[in-house]
């Protein structure tokens, strides 16, 4: 292009210009584009295809950031989250490791002489010691692959659920990343994940919680790393897959001021399906490259 600007005998201050130009056209198709997906989302339930720019970490400096090339989880920054009772199963530190570059959180079944809390399905789950106000949250990882557990990043407050939220003011619940839908019925939407913000307060109704998600997708992510990230700041969520943009809001009645948990984890359903729940030689497991965070 610049060649062919000199050929036309643009000076310098033409070129800029039409540079200047060049750039905002592209941002206004960027932004029509994830309009129109966003409107088909609300519209259709069709995923987010991602698109939009990626994060400007700009006066951002890394304040965390875990590869996991050791042999065990760093106790120094990590704890197990929520040992104990999990919906079907239990959480327990036995199914987090560390191996090959690799955090493996691993979902399988264990007898009362191997698991406990005794017999039943186990999956593991972490959260960082410290809790964070604001910045951006990155995680690189391979899903677990078929239905009933499912793979999740995400940021948690103290009492994302009740009154105290203030419709997420006081605290939300900030679903970086959940997989659930390896199982869905046209194979594309397989690869979508859920990016979704829970609070309450947002109206009169305290019974039942105030959410905003959409779907997004990722590039086989039950066999390849992809990268799922939030930008917190003052005043909105942004969130992106693999770099790109994919939606943001300042959704409830304005963006968490609280400092808040972020975990890791590989779910337990309320049920497991039959398939699995009949088999107790199943194992799956997500898999962790790395988490990292910038603050400002």
């Amino acid at each position: 292009m610049e060649k062919l600007l000199n050929l036309l005998g643009w000076t310098n201050s033409q070129k800029e210009s039409f540079y200047l130009w060049k750039r905002s056209l592209r941002a206004m198709l960027v932004t029509l584009l994830m309009s129109l997906q966003l409107f088909n989302f609300a519209a259709f339930k069709a995923p987010v295809i991602p698109s939009g720019e990626g994060p400007d970490l700009r006066g951002y400096k890394e304040v965390v950031f875990d590869d996991f090339n050791g042999d065990a989880l760093n106790e120094d920054i990590w704890f197990y989250r929520g040992e104990g009772r999990s919906r079907c199963g239990y959480h327990a530190g036995s199914q987090v490791s560390v191996k090959d570059g690799n955090m493996i959180l691993s979902g399988e079944y264990l007898d009362a002489d191997e698991g406990k809390f005794g017999e039943g399905w186990y999956s593991g789950c972490v959260a960082l010691k410290e809790k964070y106000l604001r910045g951006y949250f990155e995680i690189r990882c391979i899903c677990n692959s078929d239905k009933g557990f499912w793979s999740a990043f995400w940021i948690q407050a103290d009492h994302p659920y009740d009154e105290r939220s203030k419709g997420g003011v006081e605290g939300a619940e900030i679903d970086i990343m959940e997989a659930m839908n390896y199982n869905a019925f046209l194979p594309f939407m397989r690869d979508e994940i859920s990016q979704t913000i829970w609070c309450n307060g947002t109206d009169d109704d305290m019974e039942n919680l105030d959410k905003c998600c959409v779907f997004a997708l990722g590039k086989k992510i039950y066999k390849s790393y992809n990268t799922y990230g939030l930008m917190w700041d003052e005043n909105e969520y942004i969130f992106y897959v693999n770099g790109k943009e994919t939606f943001r809001t300042s959704f409830g009645l304005g963006v968490s001021t609280v400092p808040e948990q972020v975990l890791v984890s590989l779910e337990l359903p309320d049920e497991l399906p039959k398939k699995i729940a009949d088999n107790h030689d199943y194992k799956t497991q997500m898999t962790v490259d790395y988490v990292k965070i910038y603050q400002k």
